[in-house]
């Protein structure tokens, strides 16, 4: 077993927690699990750069880690709609959500039509995770600090994340096609 892939199972490890804590009836309950939900998403930019640092890629390490990354992400997106069940929070968590199904399958039908290369992370990709998961902190949070409201934010960021996700989308979709 790898050091990135022991990474890679810790952010599996924490979704699970961070659901039953999200459940719990307690004071700052948003604390813990945005707490939680920020070391899963550290882990998220640790295990990879772990790998290739250390020279640790492995198969099994590439096939986890996109699977541990979209668990945390809709687990989480479903958790801030659980909260938030409107039609505001629930446009942009459903297109990250079918984006993310829809990525997912794309990568595995190239794969088995060995075309690998073209359905890669692109650049607007990392740009959308990086608000995703930010976007998410906030929501899951969802109080003011210094009367700043991190849920505004939040909302705003995710209809980014979003969009950002649509471009990614269609730049994987045209990639795949050119093949």
């Amino acid at each position: 077993m790898t050091h990135a892939n022991l990474i890679t199972y810790l952010r599996i490890t924490l979704i699970p927690l961070m659901v039953i804590i999200f459940f719990l009836d307690f004071e700052y309950v948003n604390y813990y699990v945005t707490l939680i939900f920020s070391i899963a998403a550290i882990t998220d930019y640790l295990d990879g750069n772990v790998a290739r640092k250390m020279n640790q890629v492995t198969k099994l390490g590439k096939f986890l880690d996109p699977v541990a990354d979209k668990l945390l992400v809709i687990t989480s997106l479903l958790l801030i709609l659980f909260d938030n069940n409107n039609l505001i929070f629930f446009i942009p968590i459903c297109i990250i959500v079918l984006r993310e199904v829809l990525i997912s399958a794309l990568r595995e039908w190239a794969a088995l039509e060995n075309i690998k290369d073209q359905a890669q992370v692109n650049n607007v990709g990392k740009i959308k995770t990086s608000f995703q998961m930010i976007s998410i902190g906030f929501l899951l949070f969802g109080e003011p600090i210094f009367k700043i409201d991190l849920n505004v934010i939040g909302l705003y960021g995710i209809y980014i994340a979003a969009f950002l996700s649509l471009i990614s989308m269609i730049i994987y979709l045209r990639n795949v096609s050119r093949s």
